[in-house]
């Protein structure tokens, strides 16, 4: 059985231009009102999160920063995973880079983020993933924006931290999503679903993948799955 229910937003409940899909927000709510704990998990900030939960619903437990940032409720303490000074050393090498080519790079709320450093997907991924070969950091692309982490800071581990501290194990958990950032959270889960347009190494890392794609996606898999979640 499961408890709750932990889902990627970008690609997931969303298009690919971000739009959320409302049938996707109705699919949470109708959970929620089971009393099942619902926790959005994202490469986003704290605070793009915050106002996302208040407009789905849940109370605000999330997973920020790709698992650099977690926390229980609205009220709870923001849990840091990351160390934000190996990220923005990374930042630093990379700005370098593109400088002496006359790149500029467009960062992502920089001010907001307690773990990663995110920046627009303007400069190929694997040529930075080469610029910083060697350095304890790794390049995420989520296929919405380029980050630089901590090597080991992911969603998985993150899960693993906020189920303990909700009292849970990560094998209570839902957990669906699409990209390449979402590997660990799907392994990690009870039950992992990737929607129908995810990468493919989230496809064979889960249980089921829906048949339709982003938010039609997420309700195939709510629908499926939606049985086996107790009610409080």
């Amino acid at each position: 059985m499961l408890k709750a229910l932990l889902t990627d937003v970008d690609g997931t409940i969303t298009d690919t231009g971000r739009a959320v899909s409302t049938g996707a927000i109705d699919a949470m709510r109708t959970l929620i009102a089971r009393g099942v704990e619902v926790v959005l998990a994202s490469g986003n900030t704290a605070c793009f999160m915050d106002a996302l939960s208040r407009v789905v619903g849940t109370n605000g437990t999330l997973i920020g920063e790709n698992g650099g940032v977690y926390r229980i409720g609205f009220l709870g303490d923001l849990h840091v995973t990351g160390e934000k000074a190996i990220s923005l050393e990374a930042l630093g090498i990379v700005e370098n880079y593109y400088r002496l080519r006359g790149v500029g790079l467009q960062l992502y709320s920089p001010q907001y983020r307690f773990s990663d450093v995110a920046f627009a997907r303007t400069v190929p991924a694997v040529e930075v993933r080469a610029v910083l070969s060697g350095h304890n950091v790794q390049v995420l692309d989520t296929g919405f924006a380029i980050h630089l982490q901590e090597q080991g800071v992911n969603k998985g581990r993150a899960l693993q931290d906020l189920a303990r501290d909700m009292g849970l194990s990560p094998k209570d958990f839902l957990a669906i999503g699409d990209g390449l950032n979402d590997v660990e959270m799907i392994r990690a889960a009870g039950t992992g679903v990737a929607v129908g347009n995810a990468h493919q190494l989230a496809k064979n890392a889960a249980d089921y993948v829906t048949e339709k794609t982003y938010g039609d996606g997420f309700i195939e898999a709510i629908e499926k799955y939606s049985p086996y979640f107790l009610e409080r």
